[in-house]
């Protein structure tokens, strides 16, 4: 067993990688959906899409891991780039989770708890495709809250 004196390996590592990715979208109805994808998880549904298929000209192309991007939507509200998945994105080391109260309807940051939030009770994420990342029960991996 080693002992350290000072910041430790783990310590750098943790300050270092951006190991949860968190985007951030609202469908045509105004939902909010939220996916944490945890890039050191060897589970299935880790992976999200960056750009959905559409016209190239609609990417967005200086997607950067660990690089936070939150100037998706303009100060109208309106989308910048027409085909990525999540407008706003945040990458942190930290496992953060994220409700919306069901009393008073506010958008909720719960900090090393314990939390489960209350079964979903949305539409799917998307028209087309697969949801698995995006609407579960019960879990605090990822979801809509």
């Amino acid at each position: 067993m080693a002992y350290y004196i000072g910041t430790t390996p783990t310590d750098v590592i943790n300050s270092f990688v951006k190991r949860y990715y968190y985007g951030l979208r609202r469908n045509d109805d105004g939902e909010l959906f939220l996916i944490r994808i945890d890039q050191l998880s060897a589970a299935d549904g880790q992976t999200t899409t960056i750009n959905d298929i559409g016209v190239a000209a609609e990417n967005y192309l200086d997607f950067e891991e660990g690089i936070d991007f939150l100037d998706g939507i303009n100060s109208d509200h309106s989308i910048e780039y027409d085909n990525l998945r999540y407008p706003q994105f945040k990458w942190d080391n930290r496992n953060l989770t994220y409700y919306v109260d069901p009393v008073d309807g506010q958008f909720v940051q719960v900090l090393s708890e314990d939390f489960q939030p209350a079964p979903l009770i949305s539409s799917p994420g998307y028209g087309e495709g697969d949801d698995s990342q995006v609407i579960t029960t019960n879990t605090q991996s990822e979801g809509e809250y």
